[in-house]
């Protein structure tokens, strides 16, 4: 059985002038980004995929370069569509995102609705995961509001931010078969 990772990116290189999906990994980032090679699973990874925000890439690059496994970019697979109002203060932007976990059924500001960036996560890793074998483990660069998503899918619970990330830079194991049999798991988040 397939089992898999989900890796959030670490810290950015905030600019409000460039669009959100184009921000890279600062330098704090990235060197957060290499500590993920040597986590214990990581000698294992058969594969990675990655949405293709930056930011999401470059943490992707980051491990398959040091551990030289392939590397696969999926764009479908990106953070919820916020491009209605592009980059929000940080304040302003906790204040939407509590709203987004909030009313899962309700486009916040434009947003995209999170139930509809859920079913696109998970059906984004179902469709990745049928081109991956079956023993192969496979690591999943991406973002945190959709990764809380896909964990809050995988556990059977209720969209919520109560299972979100403390930070950038986090992690969670889950087995391939957990995509369509929920059954109450308990999944946390552990940082780099």
């Amino acid at each position: 059985m397939t089992w898999c990772v989900y890796l959030t990116h670490p810290e950015v290189k905030i600019d409000p002038e460039v669009p959100v999906p184009e921000w890279g990994l600062s330098d704090a980032g990235r060197q957060r980004a290499a500590k993920a090679a040597f986590l214990p699973f990581a000698g294992d990874i058969r594969s990675v995929i990655s949405s293709g925000e930056t930011k999401a890439v470059e943490t992707a690059q980051t491990f398959a370069a040091r551990l030289n496994v392939f590397q696969r970019v999926l764009p479908f697979l990106h953070e919820n569509d916020r491009s209605a109002t592009g980059f929000l203060p940080p304040a302003e932007f906790e204040e939407t995102a509590n709203i987004f976990f909030a009313d899962p059924y309700k486009s916040v500001r434009g947003w995209e609705r999170a139930i509809d960036a859920q079913n696109r996560i998970v059906t984004g890793i179902r469709s990745a995961l049928r081109h991956v074998p079956d023993a192969d483990p496979v690591l999943f660069t991406g973002h945190g509001g959709v990764g809380t998503l896909l964990m809050c899918h995988l556990m059977g619970a209720p969209i919520s931010r109560t299972h979100d990330q403390k930070r950038g830079g986090s992690w969670f194991r889950f087995d391939k078969a957990w995509l369509t049999d929920q059954t109450g798991r308990n999944l946390n988040w552990t940082e780099l």
